[in-house]
């Protein structure tokens, strides 16, 4: 099937007993009922095997609907995709039955019903962030343009002193009032810079799209509780898995949730810990041609899932209470830089997850340790010894002070 907006190009490949294969070839709107009536024909022709190529959206009313009748796999464009000036609708339909009728095509992961519904949650809840944070920094610059310096004295602008002296100035824009009584007295910055911090004059323009980007962020504050409370209902169906996760180190229950919501918690759909990795898209690249690599940078796969693991390495990395992984950060930062670390090191925790959820057992350091130990006895050979010894920069003399 070939995908778009507003109508599906289907083929169905039939090969016979002589080896010849024919083409029954239809199109259908992507409305309810015509789906309906897709499925139907595809029944009627004895198809049980669907391949088809879309991005973005498109693809999911499709598969709502043949998702309980057929095998239905997704295919990249890229992996699918025609030669340029032989491209129609239904010789891109026809292209893709080839190429799936001999298993030439790797299909995308689609996880079960709940966890693509906790998904889409949890990615609503990444954007809502995003946008809480936008109207941060376009009140900050508010603050900023009217000679108001917050932000050199408070951490964090929004918090309980820093509301309360914004509350202030829609009374007095040109900040002559006294701090000292509506600052928090847990607040470790002296009232006299606080107080001229506040030095400077707001104009009423200013002050009204203060007064919105405020507005505005309360608002998203109450539509995140509200997503929260439905991610929290939903990720209790996988309360065993997001304790199991939780049991990693610099993974809290949200970001458990979150990674469950990705990867989700059957991993026979990857082979091993290394295909999960490749998906998520923290392994170099393989662009090799004529024996020389091109690039080794990771790809751009696992947009919603890498930047929360680097957050985690992050927080691991900085804590001495899990040495085995502090331990391989510093070594690999030496030799390759602090950004290939991080990256080895979510890595390491998307490995950890892996085989968490595979064996259904919490995360175990020995592992590491006994791992990473080195051994009570070693035995060198002597050639072994000599040239370890070159390696270390020491010059060889035998006993009559010959160099060898």
């Amino acid at each position: 099937m070939d995908v778009h907006k507003s109508f599906v190009v289907a083929c169905i490949a039939s090969t016979d007993s002589n080896g010849v294969t024919s083409y029954k070839s239809r199109r259908f709107s992507t409305f309810t009922n015509d789906l309906r009536l897709l499925a139907v024909w595809l029944s009627e022709n004895n198809c049980r095997d669907v391949c088809m190529e879309s991005t973005g959206k498109y693809w999911i009313p499709v598969h709502n609907i043949l998702e309980q009748s057929c095998n239905v796999v997704l295919a990249h464009p890229k992996y699918v995709k025609a030669i340029r000036g032989k491209k129609t609708d239904k010789r891109d339909a026809k292209w893709i039955a080839d190429v799936f009728k001999h298993d030439l095509v790797s299909g995308s992961f689609i996880p079960p019903y709940e966890i693509r519904q906790l998904r889409d949650l949890t990615r609503y809840r990444y954007k809502l962030t995003n946008i809480s944070v936008g109207e941060k920094n376009r009140a900050q610059n508010c603050l900023t343009v009217s000679n108001i310096k917050l932000d050199d004295v408070f951490s964090d602008v929004f918090g309980k002193s820093g509301s309360a002296i914004m509350d202030m100035l829609s009374v007095c824009p040109n900040g002559d009032f006294n701090v000292a009584s509506i600052v928090d007295s847990k607040c470790k910055t002296p009232i006299s810079k606080i107080q001229a911090a506040v030095d400077g004059f707001i104009c009423p323009e200013q002050m009204s799209k203060l007064g919105i980007i405020r507005s505005h962020l309360n608002s998203v504050y109450e539509a995140r509780a509200k997503i929260d409370a439905l991610i929290s209902s939903l990720a209790e169906n996988f309360r065993p898995q997001v304790d199991l996760v939780s049991s990693v180190p610099g993974i809290q229950t949200a970001s458990a949730v979150t990674i469950i919501s990705e990867i989700g918690v059957d991993m026979s759909v990857f082979p091993t810990a290394k295909h999960l990795c490749s998906w998520a898209g923290l392994v170099p690249q393989n662009n090799e041609s004529a024996g020389k690599k091109k690039t080794t940078r990771i790809s751009r796969a696992g947009a919603f899932l890498k930047p929360l693991l680097v957050q985690c390495a992050l927080t691991v990395c900085n804590s001495a209470k899990h040495p085995e992984i502090q331990h391989r950060y510093l070594l690999l930062k030496k030799r390759r830089g602090h950004k290939k670390a991080i990256i080895a090191i979510c890595r390491m925790l998307l490995t950890a997850i892996y085989a968490i959820l595979k064996s259904n057992t919490p995360y175990n350091p020995d592992f590491y340790q006994s791992h990473n130990a080195a051994p009570q006895k070693r035995i060198f050979s002597l050639a072994t010894a000599i040239a370890l010894l070159k390696s270390r920069g020491y010059v060889i003399a035998d006993s009559d002070g010959v160099l060898t």
